[in-house]
């Protein structure tokens, strides 16, 4: 098992209550920066490499726009998205690959053939009898700009999920430009590309230098997107897009194994990681985090996304709840 030490040393920053007794702790790591990339505060080793998962996205279609494709608007947060496969989001996907003069299609998406992630649109998709397929998958926007890229760039099509491909070298790259660090190993994603580890520390400040950065730049062009389509980043119901959608400025972004971005327009950051990679406690301690950081002008907002009821017999009985970070 890789990294049992570090990973095991991290302190509990939630608690879940039922009926007055603690019935389950979540253990994680939380770190935010300062503009300057300076830690502001931290709990738990935010210096030992993790695989950001999907958080790597916007990093990711920065490297795509300096290497030439030309993407903007809610196709660009497309790019960057984990998306619910609305139909919106499909049709979107569509209109990325016909950026392409070569002919492309959802044939040549290689990304993991799954079903939408919203619940209602799946269940339309299943009672219609469709299969798994690669455009309803949540990454297939990004595999697409992949693919749009390596035609812009005169790179092989065929190849663009190999580590050693050159659009992969240079989101390598890019994510070590934004984070400050080198990328610690690279793995392979659950849509099929490879995913690149760096640590806590990396990703917030890679945040905070995208949120801040001026908006002709293509780490600026990608925060832009982000935050005026952040619906096409996520989806309905998703936290991350409610988040963007609350906070002036704010750019964020979830990943699988319960990883979460945000970037500050003032050039801070922060990332957060719940060790066991259950999603349930990621939101809340985001928000207590965003909390410490000083945005407290959104409480309604913050506890809507922070909310994650403990139910007895359909009642109320308890919650879930971040310890003091600020402690």
């Amino acid at each position: 098992m890789s990294q049992p030490l570090p990973l095991g040393s991290a302190p509990v920053v939630a608690t879940v209550t039922r009926s007055g007794l603690v019935e389950s702790v979540h253990h994680g790591i939380v770190v935010a920066t300062d503009a300057d990339g300076s830690v502001l505060f931290s709990v738990g080793p935010h210096d030992i490499p993790i695989f950001p998962r999907s958080s790597n996205k916007p990093l990711q279609a920065v490297a795509m726009l300096r290497s030439r494709v030309l993407l903007e608007g809610e196709l660009l947060a497309l790019a960057s998205a984990s998306h619910n496969g609305e139909d919106f989001h499909l049709d979107g996907v569509r209109r990325i690959l016909t950026l392409a003069d070569e002919g492309l299609t959802e044939d040549d998406l290689c990304n993991t053939p799954d079903y939408p992630l919203d619940e209602a649109t799946r269940a339309a998709w299943l009672a219609a009898g469709k299969a798994r397929s690669s455009i309803a998958q949540n990454c297939s926007g990004k595999h697409a700009a992949m693919l749009v890229t390596c035609v812009a760039a005169g790179w092989d099509l065929t190849t663009y999920l190999d580590p050693g491909h050159r659009l992969q070298q240079a989101m390598t790259s890019t994510i070590e430009d934004l984070a400050g660090e080198p990328v610690a190993a690279t793995g392979v994603d659950g849509c099929g590309a490879p995913v690149m580890a760096i640590t806590p520390l990396g990703l917030a400040r890679a945040f905070g230098a995208m949120a801040s950065a001026p908006g002709h730049t293509p780490q600026g062009k990608v925060a832009t997107a982000m935050r005026e389509h952040p619906r096409w980043l996520g989806g309905t119901g998703r936290d991350v897009s409610t988040l963007i959608e609350s906070v002036p400025g704010l750019i964020a972004k979830d990943g699988a194994e319960s990883v979460y971005a945000v970037g500050l327009s003032d050039g801070r950051g922060l990332a957060v990681k719940i060790t066991d990679g259950g999603e349930r406690a990621r939101a809340a301690v985001t928000i207590a985090a965003l909390r410490v950081m000083g945005l407290s002008d959104y409480d309604a907002a913050f506890d809507a996304i922070a909310a994650q009821p403990v139910l007895g017999h359909g009642a109320p009985v308890g919650a879930l709840e971040a310890v003091d970070l600020a402690g």
